[in-house]
């Protein structure tokens, strides 16, 4: 514990799922002093749009009060041009990062938007205004600057390639850190007689729940498995999940979101593999817990995964199924070895100290260090 522990202030438009989690550990775990500021996880569009000037008489009522913050950390879930443009009027300069869980260039929409840009173009320019970026990995930078790319090139009569060099510049890759403890608590189970699969993402379109059941609607006949169905479910959802609890109602151990915690590692170490068929991950902590949990990781070949696993783990573009099924008919168990060096070094303990020195001695905030 250092002496004088900095003071950030955390602002998060969107505190629910992967954000929560991340600063749930980054309190715990970084050695710094932290005010944490929400607002609940829904309507994303408009925390993007309206976060920024609620935040902004936040900040200006605490630091009124008496508060003094060393810097200020945030997501892009909220307009960091607008927020610090409100701070400046009213004498408030502190140095700002920001976090980035995902990016809305590579975000895929469910349908053609006219105006695409417009929450795409609120990260670019919270980028170019904030003093840091971290990204949680090296897939979510490089498609990020690949999406400015393309954006700035619709300038026709301006050039502004030079920003995305700048953006760079300022930009670092820090996977987010996932706490293991209570995985860990939880002894391994009997080995199973019938493979049991373990899905564990948010039920919307852009995890590709019709790829993951239409394949198990096909292997249903011809080979036995068990299911756990687990992750965030909302309002709306596809409709392919109450298809596949009816067609497959006699393989289900388990359908819907866990009630707590507890149960949800108690589900995750009953699995034999855990799956993706995600068409977006900027990350994958989901199939990093069920890895820890010992379940065999099946993933695509893309996005990030490639720099989360090896290749034998990963499926190419159209091969779910056939791997899928190779691992039913051929069971593969992961061990407590693997499953352990797979996953610790994405675990806090381990990037702790990355997040300590990112936020005080990084590019991102400049301090006094006399």
């Amino acid at each position: 514990m250092v002496d004088n522990p900095p003071h950030i202030l955390l602002l998060e438009p969107y505190y629910g799922g992967s954000h929560k989690a991340f600063l749930t550990g980054l309190q715990q775990y970084v050695d710094c002093r932290f005010t944490l500021l929400t607002l609940p996880a829904r309507k994303w569009k408009m925390r993007m749009q309206l976060a920024a000037p609620w935040f902004a008489e936040q900040v200006v009522e605490l630091v009124a009060k008496g508060s003094r913050f060393d810097a200020v950390l945030t997501s892009t879930f909220l307009d960091v041009a607008v927020l610090r443009s409100l701070l400046g009027c009213r004498g408030i300069d502190l140095p700002l990062a920001v976090y980035f869980h995902e990016n809305q260039f590579s975000y895929p929409g469910q349908v053609t938007d006219p105006g695409i840009f417009q929450f795409s173009s609120i990260n670019f320019t919270s980028a170019l205004c904030a003093d840091s970026l971290a990204f949680n990995s090296s897939y979510n930078l490089e498609s990020f600057l690949v999406g400015i790319g393309g954006y700035l090139k619709k300038a026709t009569d301006m050039d502004l390639r030079y920003l995305e060099g700048r953006i760079r510049e300022k930009s670092v890759v820090l996977y987010p850190g996932l706490d293991f403890s209570l995985i860990d608590a939880v002894p391994d189970q009997e080995k199973n007689t019938v493979p049991i699969i373990v899905w564990n993402h948010r039920w919307e379109h852009d995890k590709d729940p019709e790829t993951f059941f239409q394949a198990l609607f096909d292997l249903y006949r011809d080979h036995d498995f068990r299911l756990v169905i687990l992750g965030e479910q909302f309002r709306y959802q596809p409709d392919i999940f109450s298809r596949a609890r009816k067609i497959l109602s006699d393989r289900l151990l388990h359908f819907g979101f866990a009630e707590n915690e507890s149960e949800y590692v108690r589900l995750l170490r009953r699995g034999d593999i855990v799956v993706s068929t995600a068409m977006h991950e900027f990350f994958g902590m989901a199939v990093l817990e069920g890895v820890r949990a010992g379940c065999r990781p099946l993933v695509p070949d893309r996005l990030s995964y490639r720099e989360l696993f090896a290749e034998k783990y990963r499926y190419p573009a159209g091969g779910f199924k056939k791997h899928l099924k190779r691992l039913l008919i051929n069971p593969v168990p992961l061990s407590a070895a693997d499953a352990g060096q797979m996953t610790e070094p994405y675990s806090w303990p381990l990037l702790a100290k990355q997040y300590r020195d990112w936020l005080l001695t990084g590019k991102s905030f400049p301090r006094d260090t006399e």
